[in-house]
């Protein structure tokens, strides 16, 4: 009995019937994958991995440790060094396609595993390693195969990338999970010892790839600024140094004394007293002591420049307007979340830890709530007053540079300056010059009147001034105060330090 069957149900269809083209593509599919099995079995990566490390490799263990994204030059630093050591020999490989391939030392070892990588050049990025212009080639990912002293030691090292990890990365693959942890210990350790930071004046805060990745350091140049040139009353000047100057000479004898080493100086005053003047003098008198400076957007990072505050020990951390970040509010009424952090920070680094926190701000009011509920922070707080009629003269003589002041009426100028800052004075003095200049330009007069044929008034189109100092006198110092007591020139007097009108002001007038 014969049972039909619908098509398709038990049998094959007319179009399941295989033909010889379905063959031959069936074919080249077969070899396709057994070639890129065998290309995945015999990768260039594992390859060089399997001749250096031997058949075993891909048993061995891995260790690893990673960096914040600023110690990538640090990092190359003290691999460097320890490659270099004597009876150390290696081989550095670059690896290419790389970027954004998420993948350790162990996945290159083991088969049919990324074998999309490939062997080629050591892809580099030049980084700063000193305040002078000194830089350092990082490998951005590479393979190093290294024997010491008989031991074979497979390295991989990855920088940080644009749109991948934002720390370094180091894994090391030894004969033994012993050996493997030594390596890292010592290149860490030496990692810490090469620090280009340490000793420098550094801040942090920069651009990468056209927009802020992460927390990076760049070298400041120390300031040298001598002591005559910090014009405050003696005795602030007096207690300022001896908190921050006198802890760092004595630091030795007071630890060995119980006496912690942690201080935190806060400098308050009005714009232009000196602030950041005076801080500048202060790192200048502590050479090899790390200092890094935060400010602006920078002060998200807070917890990264303590860090680094920590492992450069003695060091300095200066944050500069404090008071901008005890403006910023969360998301509950009263809350101040980074002023919150800076002083978790403060509190938490060790009492034994030499690090000197100085703070700067034009509003010391809306710190104190926050420093008092604290205490303990801040060790030393400093106002920095305006300059009185001694210290305006001496700021004058400061100020004038190559100036030669030709004043038969000094009186007069203190007595016009009555209230303003250094900063006004500076200005003062630079807008007297300018006066003398300009009236240098003028064309001379001709006998019996008026100025030479086609002299246009002012300097002469392409003329060169004369040389040397100027001259200053009473009339052109008198000129620029009028320029800057002017109403006119309210918010310029302001942004100076001087007194707005209708206030003290008013006694800057004569």
């Amino acid at each position: 009995m014969l049972i039909a069957r619908p098509p398709g149900f038990g049998a094959a269809g007319p179009d399941d019937n295989p033909e010889l083209a379905d063959i031959g593509r069936l074919a080249r599919r077969l070899v396709r994958r057994g070639v890129a099995a065998a290309r995945a079995q015999d990768a260039p990566t594992r390859r060089l991995l399997r001749d250096h490390l031997g058949p075993a490799g891909s048993s061995l263990p891995v260790v690893a440790r990673s960096w914040p994204r600023y110690d990538h030059v640090n990092v190359q630093a003290g691999l460097d060094a320890w490659l270099a050591a004597p009876g150390r020999r290696h081989q550095l490989a670059g690896l290419t396609g790389f970027r954004h391939q998420d993948f350790g030392l162990a996945d290159l070892i083991q088969p049919a595993r990324y074998d999309q990588l490939g062997v080629g050049s050591v892809a580099t990025v030049v980084l700063p390693a000193g305040p002078a212009g000194e830089t350092r080639a990082c490998v951005q990912c590479g393979l190093y195969l290294i024997e010491d002293a008989g031991t074979r030691i497979a390295l991989l090292l990855r920088g940080p990338e644009e749109h991948g990890s934002d720390e370094v990365h180091l894994e090391v693959c030894g004969a033994d999970q012993a050996t493997a942890e030594r390596v890292l210990d010592e290149v860490g350790q030496l990692t810490a010892e090469r620090n280009v930071f340490r000793g420098q004046v550094v801040t942090f805060g920069g651009e990468v790839f056209g927009h802020v990745r992460g927390a990076l350091l760049s070298f400041l140049p120390r300031p040298r600024i001598d002591r005559a040139q910090v014009i405050l009353p003696r005795a602030v000047l007096d207690g300022i140094e001896r908190q921050v100057l006198g802890i760092a000479r004595h630091a030795s004898a007071l630890a060995a004394s119980g006496q912690h080493l942690k201080r935190g100086v806060l400098l308050h005053g009005a714009p232009g007293t000196g602030k950041t003047h005076t801080i500048r003098y202060l790192l200048g008198q502590l050479p090899g002591t790390t200092v890094i400076v935060i400010s602006g957007y920078a002060l998200r990072w807070i917890a990264e420049a303590c860090s680094v505050a920590r492992a450069l020990q003695p060091s300095v951390v200066v944050i500069e307007d404090v008071d901008l970040i005890a403006e910023e509010r969360g998301a509950r009424l009263g809350e101040n979340p980074m002023l919150f952090q800076l002083l978790n920070e403060m509190d938490g680094l060790g009492e034994d830890i030499d690090v000197t926190f100085l703070l700067t701000t034009n509003r010391a009011d809306l710190l104190e709530p926050a420093l008092a509920a604290r205490p303990g922070r801040v060790d030393h707080a400093a106002e920095l007053p305006v300059p009185d009629a001694e210290a305006r003269r001496r700021l004058i003589g400061l100020y004038r540079g190559s100036l030669v002041l030709e004043l038969a009426d000094m009186e007069s100028v203190l007595a016009r300056t009555d209230g303003v800052t250094a900063s006004f004075l500076k200005e003062l003095l630079r807008r007297a010059a300018l006066v003398a200049a300009e009236e240098s330009d003028r064309p001379a007069p001709r006998p019996g009147g008026g100025a030479a044929p086609g002299a246009a008034p002012g300097a002469a189109p392409g003329a060169e001034p004369a040389a040397g100092p100027l001259h200053v006198t009473d009339a052109h110092v008198g000129a620029a105060l009028d320029q800057l007591l002017d109403i006119r020139s309210q918010l310029t007097r302001s942004l100076l330090g001087g007194h707005a009108p209708g206030g003290a002001g008013d006694s800057l007038e004569p």
